[in-house]
């Protein structure tokens, strides 16, 4: 899909149908005939309009005599409640802003919305920026919406110590790879954007740009310490888990040989034999059974003194 926006001198968005100077053109999963009629228009190479479409694409920024191409690993929740990345482009020309991407993300619906401030579609550069710096605040906020969602798997943990629970840990887990992972690229992205000659920068904002660096290195900090947390989480309950299990295995054991002395004497009795003591006596089935009884308590004792039991 393929919409294009024009914001004015006083901000205010509009969606137009034809192509100007200083138009935004947002395109989400496009179609290949969508794709071929953005290289038309924009004169943009389609193996880079391509790019993006490629949830494997590497972050990184192509300079060519027409265009610049940022492409930069944006976070996204899907709906099987996975947290993971996905690629973003986006392109400058002389006179348009393009963005593709292969789902309706939040990012870029917070400008078409127009709930960001000081945004204009023709201040290409700094629009720039402001994507990257809403982008750099969507890992911290999924950041800690993983940290949450860790701390309440922790509590069910220590309540209910089940597979599943360790599972979804996990999952978080693999989710935090990906960002970090992500972050790093991006970050390569950000440090050449802010050397390089070849994007035209204010003073706004080149500060602008430097926020966004910041936000970005915090996020691989964050992403680390969770990381390292949720790590040291998932081992130490799967020891805990562990452990009981041992626990419980020890236990059946020593039970097992407590209640094994009754079996074997009630085994000797029930040979037919008329040498068994007390097999003759009206009181033997009672004085068999207490003493079976006894040697049990005895060897139960033993167990418990051993703290095995």
């Amino acid at each position: 899909m393929i919409t294009m926006y024009k914001s004015d001198e006083e901000g205010e968005l509009t969606e137009v149908t034809e192509l100007d100077e200083g138009c935004w053109i947002a395109v989400t999963h496009p179609t290949g005939e969508e794709l071929e009629k953005l290289e038309e228009l924009t004169a943009i190479d389609a193996d880079d309009l391509k790019a993006p479409l490629d949830i494997e694409e590497r972050s990184r920024l192509v300079m060519e005599p027409n265009y610049r191409m940022i492409l930069v690993d944006i976070p996204f929740h899907d709906e099987e409640d996975h947290y993971e990345t996905m690629p973003l482009g986006i392109y400058l020309t002389k006179k348009l802003i393009v963005t593709i991407c292969l789902v309706d993300t939040p990012i870029l619906r917070a400008f078409a919305n127009q709930r960001v401030k000081e945004f204009f579609t023709f201040k290409r550069t700094r629009f720039l920026f402001q994507i990257l710096y809403r982008n750099a605040s969507s890992y911290l906020r999924y950041l800690r919406i993983i940290d949450r969602k860790s701390d309440q798997i922790e509590e069910k943990l220590q309540r209910s110590q089940k597979n599943s629970e360790l599972l979804e840990l996990m999952e978080l887990e693999k989710s935090l790879v990906y960002f970090t992972t992500s972050l790093r690229s991006n970050e390569v992205v950000l440090e050449k954007l802010l050397r390089t000659d070849k994007v035209k920068k204010y003073p706004d904002d080149e500060d602008l740009l430097e926020d966004v660096i910041i936000e970005n290195k915090q996020a691989i900090e964050m992403a680390n310490i969770y990381s390292g947390i949720l790590n040291g989480v998932m081992g130490t309950f799967a020891s805990v888990i562990s452990n009981n299990q041992n626990v419980v295995m020890k236990i059946l054991a020593t039970m097992t040989i407590v209640l094994s002395i009754p079996t074997i004497i009630s085994g000797f009795y029930g040979m037919n034999f008329d040498s068994i003591p007390f097999s003759h006596e009206p009181m033997g089935f009672v004085i068999t059974m207490g003493v079976s009884f006894l040697i049990s308590g005895l060897v139960a004792f033993v167990l418990w003194k051993k703290k095995l039991l």
